[in-house]
């Protein structure tokens, strides 16, 4: 990499790190159970207002199932919503493309991918989407779905550090803070930073131009950057426009090109932080954070690694793939030259870990070792570190797995912050950890099995493989970034993924608040000279051995067929 790289790289670690340490407190103290935060003064007659109009008691908790009723109540209140105002665009004002109404399989998995937090984009923004759609439907899930992943994560902290009560908090609640507190001003200022940078904010349609050759030329209009600002803030991924963050409408700068990278990380990592502060133990919040930024480092070498090193293949075509002064060297196939091979494996390894699926290269034109870094990223369930809540709820499942199986090895009953780790928890993580897999196993097979799927399919062999394993992880674990090659606007992959998003998002959140549900009602053990610590460096080499090997033995065979083959071919 060049030095611009490495500082670039330097400049993103730096920022998360003291952004984190700044946003973590505040987060605790939005969620924590005294209620009382910064900004009260500002906030707090806006939440009234709400609970006023929506008829919400903020002083009434529930259990789990009533949260979890709440929450599955709202999801499907939005999907249907937004459904509706796919399909009646075309009758509704803020439409000045004359774009026609979106076809209903279409509509169907745009709604339950924006919903579910995936973000997974079937058709080209400016092309497709009203105005209206945009800003009432797509930006508003932008808001409030990474939100619902944000109260699953606060609600199972709770359960760590409440005892013996069976309440985990108000599902409305902790909706309309999290969207007051924290989303709504971190938008406000990240949109105006785009603004300032060029990138559009209007309400305009299209407006031809001509260019300098003579010729004419479509330059789309709309409300770009504040969509842009909530689309990475709350990993969702989702652009305005069909090129995402490679369009320089939406990604104009190499300082917006940062910004965007940080601001993916931002949230999840200061929520490991709000973790620690929230169960009164600051190590175990470092210990996810370290085990998170492990994994998201090692993907970011790996991708660079492949993607500077350029094709062989073009090589032997006579292709110069050496970095000097007057090009930036690597595999050049597929990027945006403004941020080279360098910048397309930090941003693609950023996008993966989380779950984004905002892109700044294609994906499909990587290499076969570079491309199956962004596919790893997302079969580890998207916790290094995740998307907003879902992340870090993810990896403290994994930490549950990680305690259990080390009390097996010392034979002691597994504790974790005190909370013995028994039977029930045990099945439920069992459950959670594999529902993805079935999904993206099941589905990829018979997509490869049937003839009219494999008509999608726009490489065969083992680059196919990957394209199909690549939608259907995405869209599984909720990332929304996809492999190009592979034609997903029909019938069968409109449904397929549509239900792949609704098994990855409810059927993991659920088990998640029934831990927490279980948990809660327990009694805190206090540490003893035989507990496991789990604040300890050895905790988190631990918990990152478990991901990465509970990953391997399930996907290892599908990754041999599929980018293994490819790249040991070259």
């Amino acid at each position: 990499m060049s030095s611009a790289n490495w500082l670039q790289l330097l400049a993103v670690a730096a920022l998360v790190a003291v952004g984190a340490r700044v946003l973590g407190p505040y987060i605790a103290g939005v969620y924590g159970d005294d209620q009382r935060s910064y900004g009260d003064r500002a906030f707090a007659p806006i939440e009234r207002l709400i609970y006023r109009l929506g008829g919400i008691d903020p002083g009434a908790e529930q259990r789990w199932t009533g949260y979890a009723g709440s929450l599955l109540a709202f999801s499907l209140v939005s999907v249907l919503a937004l459904f509706a105002l796919l399909r009646l665009q075309h009758l509704l004002p803020l439409n000045p493309n004359d774009v026609p109404a979106v076809p209903a399989p279409l509509a169907f998995n745009t709604a339950i991918s924006f919903v579910t937090n995936t973000n997974w984009q079937n058709y080209g923004g400016e092309l497709t989407m009203s105005h209206l759609s945009q800003m009432a439907g797509l930006a508003v899930q932008n808001f409030v779905s990474p939100i619902v992943g944000l109260c699953v994560a606060v609600v199972l902290i709770r359960a760590f550090a409440r005892r013996t009560t069976t309440m985990v908090g108000n599902f409305w609640v902790d909706l309309v803070r999290g969207t007051v507190r924290i989303f709504l001003p971190l938008a406000c200022i990240v949109a105006l930073l785009y603004v300032s940078q060029g990138v559009i904010q209007n309400l305009d349609g299209f407006r031809r131009v001509t260019t300098v050759s003579g010729g004419t030329q479509l330059i789309p209009g709309g409300p770009i950057a504040s969509q842009e600002a909530i689309k990475q803030l709350g990993q969702n991924g989702g652009g305005f426009l069909n090129a995402n963050s490679m369009h320089p409408f939406e990604n104009p700068t190499g300082f917006t090109n940062l910004l965007q990278i940080v601001t993916i990380l931002l949230v999840p990592f200061a929520l490991t932080y709000a973790f620690g502060r929230m169960v009164k133990d600051q190590k175990q919040g470092w210990v996810v954070f370290a085990a998170m930024a492990l994994l998201l480092l090692t993907s970011i070498g790996v991708a660079t690694r492949f993607e500077t090193a350029g094709n062989p293949e073009l090589t032997r075509a006579g292709a110069d793939q050496t970095t000097t002064v007057d090009q930036g060297g690597g595999n050049l196939e597929g990027k945006e030259v403004r941020f080279g091979a360098a910048g397309c494996g930090l941003f693609s390894a950023v996008t993966t870990g989380t779950s984004t699926g905002a892109v700044d290269c294609a994906h499909e034109s990587m290499t076969p070792g570079g491309g199956a870094v962004p596919l790893v990223n997302m079969m580890l369930g998207e916790v290094s570190p995740g998307g907003t809540g879902a992340g870090l709820y993810g990896m403290l499942v994994f930490a549950l797995l990680a305690v259990f199986i080390a009390g097996l090895m010392v034979g002691r009953t597994p504790e974790y912050l005190g909370k013995k780790i028994q039977a029930a928890e045990m099945k439920l993580v069992v459950i959670y950890l594999v529902i993805a897999p079935v999904a993206i196993l099941c589905f990829s097979a018979i997509s490869v099995a049937l003839g009219s799927a494999r008509g999608s399919i726009l490489n065969p062999g083992p680059h196919g493989l990957t394209e199909v394993t690549y939608a259907f992880t995405s869209a599984a674990n909720n990332n929304g970034s996809a492999f190009g090659g592979l034609a997903g606007n029909t019938d069968w992959f409109n449904t397929t993924l549509g239900l792949s998003m609704l098994l990855g998002r409810f059927f993991l959140i659920v088990p998640v608040l029934a831990i927490a549900g279980s948990l809660v009602r327990k009694q805190r053990t206090p540490a003893t000279a035989g507990t496991f610590p789990t604040g300890t460096p050895l905790f988190a080499g631990l918990l990152t051995g478990v991901v990465v090997i509970v990953v391997g033995l399930t996907y290892f065979p599908l990754l041999s067929l599929g980018p293994i083959v490819e790249q040991l071919g070259l």
